[in-house]
């Protein structure tokens, strides 16, 4: 039984790593090394790195990619992804490509309202507690002033202050359910300012209410905080050309049309294949949010809630043909900023922030999603077409190679045995052992 460890956040990172590999890694012969070779030798980036988390031992590199040629509204775009998934990025090149010859891209934002609710409880009566929000609103929205002066000034803000009664679910369960415009501003700090602020006011104002008996006054705060799930801050990405111009050397355009319409289909009725589909369609997402500093875990929550809110998780996006044209499409929930947070302090975010031309929030909403729409596009028609393998399994060619400590020589040599015949593990480890011998 190993003992728990205390002070554990005290000790400096050589300190740390050391008591690592005398607790969880006496076997190992280069962990110590490994987690040292990935500090940065600047120590002022280092020191960077190790202030944006805690504990921190290394760093934990992801390959820094560009898929060039995104024709979006007019606009061409090469988008900087971080990624380690071999052929996402050559996929969304391809389809960057195509639709560049088919007019583009087209992307525009619905929405920008943004979810923070204040959780509490109260045994009262409803028809007091609405009465006394009505009355106290006004005090609520004073309170937060301070907080959202600056914000006001971007032309954000609260929007709307609501009490919803959920006791139906949960009794005694009430919100505050509040919407607020952060610009380009993600806003998760200043959201969970504000709803702690409203908070503490509704509270102390129930305190002072003469028309509650001594139990009602005792409104209970379980929790402030803001949704991930942004069903009002949405974008739309689409595609679209006349059927003839999807012709491939596999299928014609109305042939491969079909056969991607009744692939969409599949994915909209069937919960199986829509997780796999729409995870395609993070490939890209994830990549582009991740690599603009942005939260990709708060992303994938949103996007993933909004595929299931018709009560089935379903395809993100939509194919139809009508009157000759092919049509391809997605709506999508993406709360993301361009200001604050890691989007400022890391490096590569900041590189990654230019080369998409210094985006405000709703552009970088368009190019994420357009990211998404293409990733899913290049893999659906490798799916109908030639099978989602050759195509991705070219690319894990070299990570085959690499776990197999193959020489530059033999990666040449297998690289280009392998143009001509099917990969897979087994059969490239064969085929290095017949060149080895």
């Amino acid at each position: 039984m190993i003992d728990p460890i205390s002070g554990f956040s005290k000790l400096s990172k050589h300190e740390k790593i050391e008591w690592l590999h005398s607790t969880y890694l006496k076997d190992s012969e280069n962990a110590y090394q490994i987690l040292e070779q990935y500090w940065n030798q600047d120590q002022q980036l280092q020191k960077l790195h190790e202030e944006f988390t805690e504990n921190t031992l290394s760093n934990y590199y992801l390959p820094f990619g560009l898929a060039p040629n995104f024709l979006i509204n007019d606009y061409r775009y090469a988008i900087p992804m971080a990624i380690e998934e071999s052929s996402v990025i050559a996929a969304a090149s391809k389809a960057a490509k195509f639709w560049g010859k088919h007019g583009g891209f087209k992307a525009e934002v619905l929405g920008t309202k943004k979810i923070g609710q204040v959780h509490f409880l109260f045994h009262g009566k409803k028809e007091k507690l609405f009465a006394f929000f009505e009355e106290v609103k006004p005090v609520l929205l004073k309170a937060v002033q301070p907080l959202v002066k600056n914000m006001e000034k971007r032309g954000g803000g609260v929007l709307n202050l609501e009490v919803r009664d959920k006791t139906e679910e949960l009794e005694g369960y009430y919100q505050l359910h509040c919407t607020f415009e952060t610009k380009d501003s993600m806003g998760a700090n200043f959201i969970n300012s504000c709803l702690e602020r409203f908070a503490e006011t509704f509270q102390e104002a129930a305190k002072e209410n003469s028309a509650f008996s001594n139990t009602e006054k005792e409104i209970e705060v379980i929790m402030s905080i803001l949704s991930n799930y942004v069903p009002e801050c949405l974008v739309r990405a689409e595609v679209s050309c006349p059927v003839e111009q999807l012709a491939d050397h596999h299928l014609s355009g109305q042939e491969l049309a079909d056969k991607f319409l009744q692939a969409i289909r599949i994915a909209e009725i069937e919960p199986y294949r829509a997780v796999t589909h729409n995870k395609g369609i993070m490939n890209g997402i994830d990549a582009v949010v991740l690599a603009t500093g942005n939260d990709f875990r708060a992303v994938e929550a949103g996007i993933h809630a909004y595929a299931s809110r018709n009560g089935r998780y379903s395809s993100l996006s939509h194919a139809e043909v009508e009157n000759g044209i092919f049509r391809f499409w997605m709506e999508i929930p993406l709360a993301l900023g361009t200001v604050g947070g890691l989007t400022g302090l890391h490096p590569l975010s900041r590189v990654a922030l230019e080369i998409l031309q210094r985006p405000s929030a709703e552009d970088l909403m368009k190019i994420v999603a357009v990211a998404g729409l293409a990733q899913n596009f290049a893999a659906v028609r490798s799916l109908i077409t030639t099978g989602i393998q050759q195509g991705h399994m070219k690319m894990h060619l070299m990570n085959i190679l690499n776990q197999l400590k193959a020489t530059p020589e033999e990666k040449e040599a297998l690289t280009k045995y392998f143009k001509k015949h099917n990969v897979s593990h087994s059969a490239v480890e064969e085929q290095l052992k017949l060149l080895r011998s």
